[in-house]
């Protein structure tokens, strides 16, 4: 008798206090120092406004286009590898939480899904090389899939993208109305705080799929 094959395992990753440690200080001290303009003014002109909201569900059609507008806020031309620049400075890589996406990849597709727009696709493999390395042409900012995390449409259209059902899929993230927003697609979703053992919850989540598809 023919059995049906199981969906392949999918291991969906947050990037920032997940997989690196994002500390928005240093990115906004070297802002403020290049544009003149203050936290409270940086946030207005782009922040608050819900500008950078609007380019992690898709708004600007790519990278050059989110420049040019985040210029126009700025008022004053900030080149591109200046801006990636700030950005990556404050970034640094988590070496254990890193292992926990090597360890998923000898299970599954690893992929990551992280609230950012256009801009920044184009530098997370220069900010954080180790990441490249494992999720190779899977560096997937939620801008691409035409919304923002927590909406569950941004969930539903990354597992369309990987071919994956939601309840072969685990998800991390450092939210908890992220991973809430996970759950309510069927998706296995671990908040991720900061003495989570991600090595642990992935080889959980590995041994709990064996289990179920041995019970099929």
């Amino acid at each position: 008798m023919n059995q049906t094959p199981v969906p392949p395992l999918l291991f969906l990753f947050d990037m920032d206090e997940v997989l690196v440690h994002y500390d928005w200080r240093v990115r906004m001290e070297a802002l403020a120092a290049f544009t003149g303009h203050d936290f409270t003014e940086l946030r207005r002109r782009w922040w608050d406004c819900g500008n950078e909201a609007r380019a992690e569900a898709g708004h600007y059609a790519d990278g050059d286009a989110y420049l040019a507008a985040f210029e126009d806020a700025m008022g004053c031309d900030v080149p591109e590898a200046e801006w990636a620049r700030f950005r990556g400075a404050a970034m640094t890589e988590l070496p254990e939480r890193i292992e926990a996406v090597r360890i998923a990849a000898e299970h599954g597709r690893v992929g990551l899904l992280t609230n950012n727009g256009p801009l920044a696709g184009r530098w997370i493999a220069r900010w954080a090389p180790s990441l490249a390395q494992l999720f190779g042409e899977h560096l997937d900012t939620t801008s691409n899939f035409g919304a923002r995390k927590p909406e569950p449409e941004v969930f539903t259209r990354a597992l369309e993208h990987h071919g994956v059902p939601a309840e072969r899929t685990f998800f991390a993230d450092d939210m908890p109305v992220n991973v809430e927003g996970a759950r309510s697609v069927g998706i296995h979703a671990v908040l991720v705080e900061e003495h989570t053992d991600l090595r642990q919850a992935v080889r959980a989540f590995v041994a709990q799929q064996r289990e179920a598809s041995a019970v099929v």
